[in-house]
């Protein structure tokens, strides 16, 4: 073995996963080689273009020798955001590395692959005995024999849609910026017809707004579930089960909403707006949440993992599903036609009038009925992770996102900073309950990406 170096490395792969000219890592016999997006990191990666990578996403580390004397390697995860995977497996803990295996970080993210051997045209990185290293040296690898030169132009390169097609489906930004397309097309044809427009409009911000808790949550759910839950919100409040709801909550109970104009105390208009508008939407609100989740419990895998509440990701899902329904129907079924309606106003200042507050609340009804809504659904799928505690569990949720949406409402009664700041807090509410849905998550391992800065 006279002048060869036995050696381990990480060969990056290319998008295509194909081996090119990418570097080659040549790892360390004495110490740990972190690999992020973390410039401090031995195998820095581009952190603009690598975002699924946390910023110190894995380890390397080298092992005692064999009894032959030779080094050998284990991997570690470093609590990356989105897991590390060793030939397709998701990564508990450390793995001994064997050549060939297959490091991806991140589902459909960076690949790399492991090799070990004798390679005598590798300079040797340490001499004995070895100092400290503090950098892995990319060491830049000779074009295989057939292999286009380093500045060739490869047909790839010039249509990067023949290699990069199959990655682009499983991508977030696809199918957004398609129906996107589509709604601009829908409401060029619309314009002139305010009624057809103004839906098509708010259905694509309503859209919108639930599609960033969505990819905050990380969960998929399938798409007819969600849209059966909007639908199902949509139809209580036009069925004849409305009526019910406002005898109990405002008549019966101390709910009955103050007039236009009424003067009333905070403290009063705090206890009617949460008894008449958070105790009675909230419950309305969450009756599909609660209906699919027993409906969960009657069917079999996958079924009832798909259909059902499992764990509080889903409540989330389901939840700020069912408030984009009840959104769309109070804006375009109340308010706005309420305003275009106002006969005081001049031909056409209705129509405007109406549009100026279709936008607001519904790009605000993340702050909004959706985050009463997702955060009532997370305790609700908390109950079913802590069944012996579920009756406490889900009064807590009930009443928290009552008095929510009930300080909504009132605040607006007095100063709009008040407002934002109730807002604000909402929002933060049902961010947290994301993270702590993630932490909890029984399929926290299959979840994709969530963050939009950080590690």
């Amino acid at each position: 073995m006279t002048g060869q170096i036995y050696q381990g490395f990480l060969r990056q792969l290319s998008t295509e996963h194909t081996i090119e000219l990418l570097p080659l890592y040549v790892l360390s016999e004495y110490q740990e080689v972190t690999i992020g997006r973390d410039p401090s990191c031995q195998i820095a990666l581009d952190p603009n273009y690598f975002v699924i990578v946390s910023r110190r996403h894995a380890a390397i580390r080298p092992l005692q020798p064999l009894g032959n004397g030779l080094p050998y390697w284990e991997i570690c995860d470093l609590n990356s955001a989105n897991g590390t995977y060793i030939n397709g497996q998701y990564l508990q803990g450390c793995q001994q590395l064997q050549t060939g295996d297959r490091i991806e970080l991140g589902k459909n993210g960076p690949l790399f692959i492991f090799e070990c051997q004798f390679n005598s045209s590798i300079t040797p990185l340490y001499s004995a005995p070895p100092p400290p290293q503090t950098n892995v040296v990319p060491v830049k690898p000779t074009a295989p024999a057939g292999n286009p030169k380093p500045d060739a132009v490869t047909f790839t390169q010039l249509f990067p849609l023949a290699s990069t097609g199959r990655d682009l489906t499983q991508k977030a930004f696809l199918i957004p910026g398609m129906l996107t397309v589509v709604f601009v097309v829908l409401m060029f044809a619309a314009v002139g017809q305010p009624i057809v427009f103004n839906m098509l409009l708010a259905a694509y911000l309503a859209g919108g707004a639930f599609y960033f808790v969505y990819r905050l949550c990380g969960k998929s759910k399938p798409w007819w579930v969600l849209l059966a839950c909007t639908i199902a919100t949509s139809a209580i409040l036009v069925s004849p089960a409305l009526p019910l709801f406002i005898t109990v909550f405002r008549n019966i109970l101390p709910g009955n909403l103050p007039n236009e104009g009424q003067e009333i105390n905070f403290i009063s208009l705090l206890i009617q707006m949460f008894f008449g508008a958070g105790l009675m939407e909230e419950l309305l609100k969450a009756l599909p949440v609660l209906v699919l989740c027993f409906l969960g419990t009657l069917l079999s895998p996958p079924w009832r993992e798909r259909i059902g509440v499992w764990e509080p990701l889903d409540g989330i899902l389901l939840g700020t599903a069912s408030a984009v329904g009840f959104t769309l129907l109070e804006t375009l079924g109340q308010y706005v036609p309420d305003i275009i309606n106002n006969t005081t106003l001049q031909a056409g200042e209705g129509q405007l009038l109406g549009l100026q507050l279709l936008i607001p609340r519904l790009l605000g009804s993340v702050m909004g009925h959706m985050a009463y809504s997702g955060y009532f659904g997370y305790f609700i799928g908390l109950s079913v992770l802590k069944p012996r505690r579920r009756w406490q569990i889900l009064g807590i949720g009930y009443l928290s996102s009552a008095l929510l949406h009930a300080l909504w409402n009132s605040t607006g009664y007095v100063t709009p900073i008040l407002l934002a700041l109730v807002g604000v807090l909402s929002y933060a509410l049902l961010a947290s309950a994301i993270l702590k849905a993630r932490v909890l998550s029984p399929t926290r391992s299959q979840n994709f990406a969530t963050r939009l800065l950080g590690d």
